[in-house]
Parts: structure tokens; sequence; C-alpha cells
């Protein structure tokens, strides 16, 4: 694991102690949306320390981030302690269960990505309303986003970071505002594609919303 950001705002704010967990494939823009939520959280005068697994990013294998807002050492999530894991995949999800407790927010996209190693040995993909029940079964706070749909609505597949990201900022939980996200994504994103990805977030984000 490599530390690739710890910044600190000049305010005194530290009402908010918020971590993240996010996974995918690589390729899905993992990095991306964790760097625009530590910049929001910045520009609404948070501290924020982040880290990132690649992993086996390049063979389409699994990415992770790690990210904590508020006032905290390290970026790792320890066991149970993730107020919100963010997959990018269903099964990343499953991956990501360590991290959570009771309380978390899991929010995922719920279009698979069948690993080579699963056709290549016979097995089968899991099926999606199963992990969907499993998960509601055992945790209270379980948001199942159909990602790709919502991305492609917005103009392209490659939005689909936004759209789960948008998906976060409608949980009640977390700490940061969709104007502020949106202002993020601006700064780092090329501005021929913000349209698109201001969709993207309101798709996610009105996907959540009419689910509660």
């Amino acid at each position: 694991m490599d530390n690739i950001n710890s910044s600190s705002s000049n305010s005194d704010n530290s009402d908010v102690n918020y971590s993240i967990y996010i996974s995918g494939v690589g390729g899905q823009g993992i990095i991306k949306t964790s760097v625009i939520i530590g910049e929001a959280a910045m520009l609404e005068g948070y501290d924020v320390v982040m880290s990132e697994i690649h992993g086996m990013s390049q063979r389409g294998g699994s990415v992770s981030t790690e990210l904590k807002i508020g006032n905290f050492k390290s970026s790792i999530v320890e066991e149970n302690k993730a107020d919100l894991i963010l997959a990018f995949e269903p099964i990343e999800v499953l991956r990501g269960l360590d991290k959570a407790n009771k309380d978390t927010a899991l929010i995922f996209n719920t279009f698979p990505i069948v690993p080579s190693t699963l056709t290549q040995t016979g097995e089968t993909y899991p099926d999606i309303g199963d992990i969907i029940k499993n998960l509601k079964d055992n945790f209270d706070s379980v948001y199942p986003v159909e990602g790709n749909g919502l991305a492609k609505d917005a103009g392209s597949i490659l939005s689909l970071n936004m759209v789960l990201l948008g998906a976060c900022v409608a949980n009640d939980s977390f700490p940061l505002s969709k104007e502020t996200v949106e202002t993020a994504m601006k700064h780092n994103l090329a501005p021929k594609f913000h349209e698109m990805n201001l969709k993207a977030i309101e798709n996610g984000y009105n996907a959540i919303k009419d689910s509660l």
C-alpha cells in the first residue's frame, strides 16, 4: 500500500470523523473518485488522509482505496470501522465486508464483471439478487445502484464513478454536500465532460433518494 496523499486544511473543523473504503476493478475510475472526495472534503474545511492499493489494476484486477475525513493519523480503515463502503462491482462489496459493521452504508453497482479465472474454472458468478438479499439481511443500510444504466443515460459508461459518487452524496450520513462534490469534480475532470458528469451525479443522487 502506498500513501498517495495526506493533506490537511487550515480549519479547526473537527466535527466529522468518517471512514470510506472504495473498491472496484481496474479502469473503473476508483482512484479519481477518491481524489474528488478528498478535494471536496478539503474544500469544506476537513482534514483528509488517503491511500491506494493498485493490486492487479492493469489486468482488470481489484483496486481499492481507503480514505478518512476528519482527525485521523492513518489512512487505513480498521476492521468493522468503515462508515461507507463504495463498490463499483457486486463482488467487490463482499470483499470489503470485513471493514463493515451493521451501520455501515453499503453502496454498490449491481452490474457484474465476471473474472476470467471464474470462467476458466467453470465456476459461476453469484446471483445478484442473492447478494442483495444476504446483505439486506445482515446490514441496515444497503443501497444497490444500477450504475451502468444510469451512466449510459448520462452520456457514457465512463461516468459510472460519478453516478456512484452521486449515490454517496444522497446518503444522509455522507458528510459532504452535492454542491461541493460537483465543484471538486469540475476541478479534476476536463470541462468538455462536466455536463455529462453533472448528470451522472444527479442520476446517482436521485436513484438513492427515490429508494428511501
